[in-house]
């Protein structure tokens, strides 16, 4: 079992980008996904989460309205599109399946995959 995430890099604030996650190994489409981050000095925590199907999502107040997850389960991905990145936002993203679909801000997590490093210029 492996969950691969990609797409981040260096931007500008203000811009965007689009990372995905692809797992490998077995399916996953019947387990809810998330997103995570972690800066530097500080502690890993929860941006995104969505249902198996992708039709309930949930996300940290710090990136609602700015970041939209989602799947596309015949591709067993998961994709975190970012907007109006933030210096703030700069953090290593991890994807994680979940043990199940929750709106608390701690998601269990079954699984947790490689990360790939954001980093937003001012």
């Amino acid at each position: 079992v492996q969950l691969q995430a990609s797409g981040g890099g260096l931007v500008q604030a203000g811009r965007s980008l689009r990372l995905s996650c692809a797992a490998s190994g077995r399916t996953f489409s019947d387990d809810a996904m998330g997103w995570f981050r972690q800066a530097p000095g500080k502690e890993r925590e929860f941006v995104a989460t969505t249902n198996w199907s992708g039709y309930r999502t949930n996300y940290a107040d710090s990136v609602k309205g700015r970041f939209t997850i989602s799947r596309d389960n015949a591709r067993n991905t998961v994709y975190l599109q970012m907007n109006s990145l933030k210096p703030d936002d700069t953090a290593v993203y991890y994807c994680a399946v979940l043990r199940y679909y929750t709106t608390d801000g701690g998601p269990p997590v079954k699984f947790w995959g490689q990360g790939t490093q954001v980093t937003v210029s001012s």
